[in-house]
């Protein structure tokens, strides 16, 4: 599992975090300043890369936290059957089954290229970028 170690004071929104062992996209990102006993904190609102669950979690703005390493990669789609496409990675020409999103039902077809990510072992089918040929 590929991940690292930041401080959450240099976190960003639109920057991504591991909560619960699960990579989450930052969504709202808040900090206090310190005060005269210690650091100030952060407020942190981040959602789950592969269910959408929403996390809310209050750190120093000193601590470390895990950050995971994601992946953007190209892949074909070969066959789709039901609600999962057969894709195969366009570097790697790794061959593997993904479940097709609602929000992404209509507009795959086999001979489009697609955007997936891979954090901590698992992928995830983000955008249809259309038929490549």
């Amino acid at each position: 599992m590929i991940r690292k170690m930041t401080e959450v004071g240099k976190l960003r929104e639109g920057s991504f975090i591991i909560i619960d062992g699960e990579p989450c996209r930052i969504n709202h990102f808040l900090t206090s300043p310190p005060g005269k006993h210690g650091p100030g904190n952060a407020k942190i609102a981040a959602t789950r890369l592969f269910n959408s669950q929403k996390h809310h979690i209050i750190q120093p703005t000193n601590v470390k936290i895990e950050v995971p390493i994601i992946e953007r990669r190209i892949a074909e789609v070969l066959a789709i059957v039901a609600n999962n496409a057969q894709l195969m990675d366009i570097t790697t020409y790794e061959i593997f089954e993904l479940p097709i999103s609602v929000n992404l039902r209509g507009d795959m077809h086999e001979g489009d290229m697609v955007e997936y990510i891979q954090a901590l072992g698992r992928r995830k089918i983000e955008l249809v970028k259309g038929y490549i040929g």
